[in-house]
């Protein structure tokens, strides 16, 4: 079985075929420690990505179990037909649009005063420890639209190749790779002192 983890977790490897045949498995108990290693290896990656949108821990930590929630009440669903990992990361996308638009709702202010909100929330934060710099970049990509944010955290801390991404996003690789172009230019213009366009 291998040397496991606090949470009994396997920490010599992941391996997605042999997960996905236990979470397909009749046997309630297999499906639950299945998906149990599925938690445990994509939940700090996952995190990070919701973290970056909505900045703060709570928000980010309920988001993440909403998206754990609605994996594993809609795992029977899951076809196979696109990797774990991507049918992961759209629901968390999903899930962070919603709050994010419903959070707009209820606050109803301008978006530049929601993106300034954003990056005052991102320094406040007690988890956040950056330099001036840093906190320039942030704020900066706090500033770009909500989905073009998404994009570029996407692609810029996960690397994540543009043919995935297009099918978490439901976009094509064309209109990804301009709105992370587009992305890079609003930051390098914000860290220049410029205002984004």
């Amino acid at each position: 079985m291998g040397e496991r983890d606090g949470n009994g977790f396997s920490m010599n490897h992941y391996n997605e075929e042999e997960t996905l045949d236990r979470l397909r498995s009749r046997d309630v108990h297999k499906q639950r420690a299945a998906f149990g290693d599925v938690v445990a290896f994509y939940s700090k990656k996952l995190y990070g990505q919701i973290r970056k949108m909505v900045i703060s821990h709570d928000d980010a930590n309920d988001l993440l179990q909403n998206t754990f929630m609605k994996a594993w009440l809609n795992i029977d669903l899951f076809r196979g037909e696109a990797k774990l990992s991507t049918w992961l990361y759209r629901i968390a996308f999903n899930e962070t649009i919603t709050f994010l638009n419903r959070e707009n709702t209820r606050n109803t202010v301008s978006i530049d005063a929601e993106n300034a909100h954003f990056a005052e929330r991102l320094e406040s934060d007690e988890y956040f420890d950056g330099d001036a710099l840093q906190i320039k970049f942030q704020r900066a990509i706090a500033s770009l639209p909500k989905r073009q944010r998404l994009v570029f955290n996407t692609r810029y801390y996960e690397d994540m190749p543009y043919g995935e991404m297009s099918e978490i996003f439901g976009t094509s690789v064309g209109a990804l790779k301009a709105s992370y172009h587009h992305a890079v230019k609003k930051i390098e213009k914000f860290i220049n002192n410029e205002e984004p366009s």
